[in-house]
């Protein structure tokens, strides 16, 4: 199992109102170099317009922080988790994602789903739909870009760019990863991946495709501390707003014997790539203390 960061870029207040906005977008870039020289196969980071509860606080947008990483890193993959369907025309999207990836010299996936935090909806005037509408509008999204893709006219690069589809609905979303997806990613917990990817692959098996060709991804959080006790009480309740069930039972928050039993069980559950976020998000030495003892 490989390991990737998600990065913060303000959406849950990592940076506040007051600092400095520079010095806030430079140590993204040390974080995320610092992961890349760690060696992180990928640096993930949301693509949201508010904050999360909205505030006046520091938040970078996705797709321009993302040509920020590409010019400032040379081997790590890149990506959005996720950017949203609805907040860019698809084939606006599809040019955006393709110019940043032929400035990552290739290294760039399009992370993308079907939108979730209503209060960007409202505060940059997008309609917010409802679940089925903004689901079969990700279909027909994912659907022009690839088509995009492979028109020579506006296709980037051979190969084509990854595309991942985040979400866990079992009847649509993992429809849609089996038809048009490279990855897909889960916020659930190892137990949860396991059934989670085993509808996936009977979605597979109707589409006649090999479940096999998708990287199987998953997101979780993680503070290593001298005792779970320590861990546990960093824990907030609003996590739920993410991790579902006893988050507390399986996120990685805990010593390094408990945080290696529980790498071990998403390993166990079929994750290919485990993507961290760090309790200690803008501590370049979180991710150091991290590698050290779970990367080879």
């Amino acid at each position: 199992m490989e390991f990737g960061i998600f990065l913060p870029v303000g959406f849950g207040g990592e940076f506040g109102a007051d600092g400095d906005p520079v010095e806030a977008a430079e140590r993204v870039i040390q974080l995320t170099q610092t992961a890349e020289e760690c060696g992180f196969a990928a640096a993930w980071l949301p693509d949201h317009l508010q904050t999360i509860p909205p505030s006046d606080g520091h938040l970078f947008e996705a797709w321009a922080m993302l040509t920020a990483l590409a010019r400032h890193t040379e081997r790590i993959r890149i990506g959005p988790l996720v950017t949203s369907n609805s907040y860019r025309n698809p084939a606006l999207q599809a040019k955006i994602a393709s110019t940043v990836d032929v400035l990552a010299n290739g290294r760039l996936t399009l992370g993308i789903g079907a939108g979730w935090y209503q209060p960007d909806y409202e505060t940059f005037g997008y309609e917010f739909a409802d679940a089925p509408t903004r689901l079969t509008a990700l279909r027909d999204g994912v659907r022009t870009v690839r088509e995009m893709w492979a028109h020579p006219t506006t296709a980037p690069r051979r190969p084509r760019i990854p595309i991942m589809i985040a979400g866990g609905g079992e009847k649509v979303t993992l429809k849609i990863v089996a038809e048009y997806a490279d990855a897909c990613n889960v916020m659930v917990s190892p137990a949860e991946a396991a059934r989670k990817f085993a509808i996936l692959r009977e979605h597979c098996r109707t589409a006649g495709r090999d479940h096999d060709t998708i990287l199987r991804t998953a997101t979780t959080a993680c503070l290593i501390a001298d005792s779970d006790e320590e861990a546990q009480a960093a824990l907030s309740p609003a996590m739920g707003a993410f991790y579902p069930g006893d988050f507390a039972h399986y996120l990685l928050y805990g010593t390094t014997e408990t945080v290696t039993n529980r790498l071990a069980a998403y390993e166990d559950a079929g994750v290919q790539q485990l993507i961290v976020g760090f309790h200690e998000a803008t501590d370049p030495e979180a991710i150091r203390r991290f590698a050290k003892e779970f990367i080879d």
